[in-house]
């Protein structure tokens, strides 16, 4: 005979389905409530750094941000009391961010006018990543993930190739230029290579000589292709992953009954049982 739940059991199961369940309605409400709080959070601590903004709307900016901190606070709590193992959410990543989402307004109280708080409760962006974490984007994620890590070693020797190209450009630049045009030593001439590679273009230091204005017309081209080249490598595994599952999930026809709905690993018919 199974054991009889208290009220307290059913209240955390119930609980737990809805803060940590993504299939069911509640947990998806839940989810959207939570994403929504937390955008609403990140523009109140923008528009608290405008200032006219701030002096005009300052009391509602501080009565939504507790409302939104009240609730988060109530989330943490149910966190973890709907979970058996407390301590492990605690000190995960997730559960430093979420307790991090709820101190700033409290020590606020005991420490005024601190800016750094507002850079604290930016954090609560990270939270888009737990809520992302929803099947639907598991594997989606989950390709990105392989194909960054099956081109992991031709980006890493495509970023030193470039380390290279900046230092040879960037010295060649000290030379060609000088300390009267801006370029006052080698860091700053590689300072001006990556800006110039990256299509930025401060404009804080700049050519003046023929010889220069050329080499930078030459890095501001191959500036384009440099920022497309990681883009390529990382698309064509995607593509690549993408050819070997629909390789590995491309139907086959059942020559029993026709049936045409089995993948290549099917070793039986599902509607005859005929074997391949």
């Amino acid at each position: 005979m199974g054991k009889i739940k208290s009220q307290y059991d059913i209240f955390r199961q119930k609980v737990h389905i809805i803060i940590y369940g993504t299939s069911t309605k509640a947990g998806r409400l839940f989810d959207l409530i939570l994403l929504g709080l937390i955008l609403l959070s990140v523009v109140l601590v923008m528009m608290e750094t405008v200032n006219s903004f701030d002096l005009k709307y300052h009391y509602e900016l501080v009565t939504l941000e507790w409302i939104i901190t009240i609730f988060f606070t109530i989330e943490y709590i149910l966190r973890i009391v709907s979970i058996d193992k407390p301590w492990k959410y605690i000190f995960s990543f997730y559960g430093i961010i979420d307790l991090l989402a709820i101190m700033p307004m409290y020590l606020s109280i005991f420490f005024l006018g601190t800016s750094i708080f507002s850079v604290v409760r930016s954090l609560r962006l990270l939270r888009l990543f737990k809520i992302l974490n929803h099947p639907q984007f598991t594997s989606q994620s989950v390709q990105l993930k392989q194909a960054i890590n099956a081109s992991r070693g031709k980006i890493v020797v495509f970023i030193y190739f470039v380390l290279i190209i900046t230092i040879i450009i960037g010295s060649l630049m000290y030379i060609v230029e000088g300390k009267e045009s801006g370029f006052t030593s080698i860091p700053a001439s590689i300072y001006w290579t990556i800006v110039t590679l990256t299509t930025v273009g401060y404009g804080d230091i700049s050519p003046v000589t023929p010889l220069g204005q050329f080499i930078a017309s030459f890095v501001m081209i191959l500036g384009y292709g440099i920022i497309a080249v990681p883009t390529g490598i990382v698309t064509a595994e995607i593509a690549k992953n993408s050819q070997k599952q629909n390789d590995h999930f491309k139907p086959q026809a059942c020559e029993g009954c026709g049936d045409e709905a089995h993948t290549t690993t099917a070793n039986y018919c599902s509607n005859c049982g005929h074997k391949f």
